[in-house]
């Protein structure tokens, strides 16, 4: 089974046409639909509540030890460590989706900006809670995303799953009825405001169980930024580039069922 972790501000069913194809490879896949938006398990300083709604669907899923895969996408990487390291013995593997680790003096600067409030200021939260989050109907909304340079590189059935799942109606005084995010954007503010960055560390603590590889898009500003030296380190250099921006899966997503599928047999001959 496939244990999935999604990216920030995407629902899990915006990867459907990935689920498709892994379950047509012989997997069954979990995943939580929209992290951070349950009040059980709330969006903190060290994700320890998104952590926590991981860890509990793995053990709500039947199986003995070393039977899931686990995969995450960019934030739903970081996830995928954090839980794995809070359920070793029930992980086979995992693969990350561009969620390159930040470490040393880069890590440092996270620190200080999170002591300092200015996260919200200078991470992607400061365009996430100014975010049209609203349109009249359904149509409006697909129309105003498949114009923007980002989404226009998307896979077309993945985009119509982002709108679809990852929308719904609301009533209003005005209209009557409009359509909204899901995600909402001062959530996936929070999440940018808070992003785990001592990663390297905590995995010594917990070792995840498993061995990992990493998956990254050729053109990701945020392997830009954060560059792969601490990456290579965890991954033991397991390695391998899709074309695309950090958001490869949505504009690749067979390429990217595929690669995957390669991954999980080579850690299986690693585990061996």
């Amino acid at each position: 089974m496939i244990v999935f972790s999604h990216a920030n501000s995407y629902s899990a069913s915006t990867y459907g046409q990935l689920f498709d194809g892994w379950r047509a490879a012989g997997h069954e896949v979990a995943a939580v639909e929209h992290f951070g938006h349950d009040a059980r398990f709330p969006v903190d300083r060290s994700w320890r509540g998104m952590t926590h709604q991981l860890t509990t669907l793995i053990d709500s899923l039947p199986g003995s030890e070393s039977e899931l895969w686990i995969v995450g996408h960019s934030m739903g990487g970081y996830l995928s460590l954090l839980a794995a390291g809070q359920r070793p013995k029930r992980v086979r593997g995992i693969v990350l989706l561009d969620s390159p680790i930040v470490y040393g003096w880069k890590a440092g600067l996270v620190t200080v900006a999170k002591a300092t409030g200015m996260m919200q200021r200078f991470s992607p939260a400061a365009q996430a809670v100014k975010r049209r989050d609203r349109w009249p109907n359904i149509g409006e909304a697909h129309r105003h995303f498949a114009k923007k340079p980002m989404f226009a590189s998307w896979h077309p059935n993945i985009l119509d799953d982002y709108i679809r799942f990852g929308t719904e109606s609301e009533p209003t005084d005005r209209t009557g009825m409009e359509r909204r995010l899901k995600f909402r954007p001062e959530i996936e503010a929070e999440i940018y405001s808070t992003v785990p960055h001592r990663l390297v560390s905590y995995l010594r603590l917990h070792p995840p169980g498993g061995p990992i590889a990493f998956i990254g898009g050729t053109h990701s500003q945020e392997i830009n930024l954060v560059g792969m030296k601490a990456t290579q380190r965890i991954t033991q250099n397991r390695v391998s580039w899709m074309e695309g921006s950090h958001l490869f899966p949505f504009e690749r997503p067979d390429e990217t069922v595929r690669e995957v599928l390669g991954w999980m047999e080579k850690l299986e001959v690693i585990r061996a």
